[in-house]
């Protein structure tokens, strides 16, 4: 299968490894906007992110590799594609229950371990070494960041943060767009647009709506 990227900064280069890792992929274009005119690279065309219309084929899938949950969904709404136009991208190490189902678009990264019945949305990120418990529902263009653990029953609305570390304990919801601190430990709902930090959290900022 034929691969574009968009995206070509660090969160991309993570991706790209893992899909260079896999025999069935194959990396045919790296797009981003950083790129003012095409050129070719060890057979790899990188070219601004106008490019997809002229090289996305039947045979060819998507991965949006922009960390921000903002910019990458803007990105997604800007394009217009189906659902599956979108590659979802799965590192070989990580754990996935066959009972838990992954969104379009979705990248889950070495170690990371989605168990039972959990439900991940469409462009997410499930970042290294990120526990997701049983029965967790995840909302798109999350982003749950290395080391974090969302404990069972734990809802996460879309564009959610949580940062590296961030514990989540049962039954709790994190409201759209707001984001949880590293190293945070949520034993309260969290309300939508919030910034909490802490252990317990408090909100010590309202975010702006998207």
């Amino acid at each position: 299968m034929k691969v574009i990227i968009l995206g070509d900064g660090g969160h991309s280069r993570v991706i790209q490894e893992m899909i260079f890792m896999n025999e069935e992929y194959e990396i045919v274009a790296i797009l981003d906007d950083k790129y003012k005119q095409g050129f070719q690279t060890l057979g790899i065309i990188h070219a601004p992110i106008s490019y997809l219309v002229k090289l996305l084929r039947k045979d060819t899938k998507v991965v949006v590799a922009i960390g921000d949950n903002q910019i990458r969904k803007k990105v997604v709404q800007s394009l217009h594609l189906l659902p599956e136009n979108y590659l979802s991208v799965i590192h070989p190490s990580a754990v996935v229950s066959p009972s838990s189902t992954i969104g379009f678009g979705t990248v889950v990264m070495p170690n990371a371990v989605i168990n039972a019945k959990a439900e991940v949305g469409n462009h997410c990120i499930i970042n290294t070494g990120a526990i997701i418990e049983h029965d967790n529902w995840i909302d798109n263009f999350t982003h749950i960041s290395p080391n974090a653990t969302l404990t069972g029953n734990v809802t996460v609305g879309e564009g959610v943060h949580i940062g590296s570390s961030a514990t989540i304990i049962p039954g709790k919801h994190i409201g759209n767009w707001s984001v949880v601190g590293a190293g945070s430990t949520v034993i309260e709902h969290i309300p939508a647009y919030s910034k909490a930090v802490g252990s317990p959290t408090r909100i010590i900022q309202r975010i702006l709506s998207k």
